[in-house]
C-alpha cells in the first residue's frame, strides 16, 4: 500500500547534534514503515527565544499509513524516547524536535494539530531545508511553492548547510 505523503522538519540543538538527528530518521523510517529521504543538514540561531546553542535543522519526506492523529501521537511518544521534555512555557533548549509540516493535500484546523504547519512560511529554518526536496510542493492554502515561500521569507535568521 503506498500511503500518505508527509513532510516532516527534525531539530536539535542539545548533546550530539548529528547523532539525534541521525536516530530520529531511523526510528521515523521505523514507525511509518517506508524510506525517509532527507535533505541536506543546516545550522541557525534559535527562532523566537535567545540561547547560546545553535539548532542543527533538516526535513525529511516520506509515506505513512497512520492516520494524521495517530501519528502526531506517535511522534510525541518518538520525541519523548529521544528525551524531548516538554515544559509548561514557550520555545527552549531541546534534544529534538520534530514538527509535521504537510500530510499530503490534507488541510486541518483542529485544536490539538493544524495541518500544514501554521509557521511554516514565516521559519527560514524550515524552508531551507525543505527546498532541498521538496521545492515545486504546493502549500494547499496559500498557494505558494516552497521555493516561493523562501524567496518571500522575512525571517532573518542566517541557515548555513553543513
Amino acid at each position: 500500500m503506498k500511503g500518505n505523503t508527509i513532510y516532516l522538519s527534525l531539530g536539535t540543538n542539545l548533546g550530539d547534534r548529528m547523532g539525534n538527528l541521525a536516530v530520529a530518521r531511523e526510528l521515523l523510517e521505523k514507525l511509518t514503515g517506508s524510506p525517509v529521504v532527507d535533505s541536506r543538514t543546516y545550522e541557525s540561531a534559535p527562532w523566537g527565544y535567545t540561547s547560546e546553542n545553535s539548532f542543527y535543522n533538516c526535513c525529511i519526506l516520506t509515506t505513512t499509513q497512520l492516520d494524521p492523529f495517530l501519528l502526531m501521537e506517535k511522534i510525541l511518544e518518538l520525541e519523548g524516547i529521544l528525551g524531548r521534555v516538554r515544559g509548561a512555557g514557550g520555545y527552549a533548549d531541546r534534544l529534538i524536535d520534530i514538527d509535521l509540516l504537510f500530510y499530503g493535500e490534507l488541510v486541518l484546523d483542529h485544536p490539538g494539530l493544524k495541518i500544514p504547519h501554521p509557521g511554516i512560511a514565516q521559519r527560514k529554518f524550515v524552508l531551507q531545508p525543505l527546498s532541498d526536496i521538496a521545492p515545486d510542493l504546493v502549500h494547499p492554502v496559500n498557494g505558494l511553492t516552497v521555493a516561493e515561500m523562501l524567496a518571500q521569507c522575512q525571517d532573518p535568521g542566517e541557515v548555513r548547510p553543513l
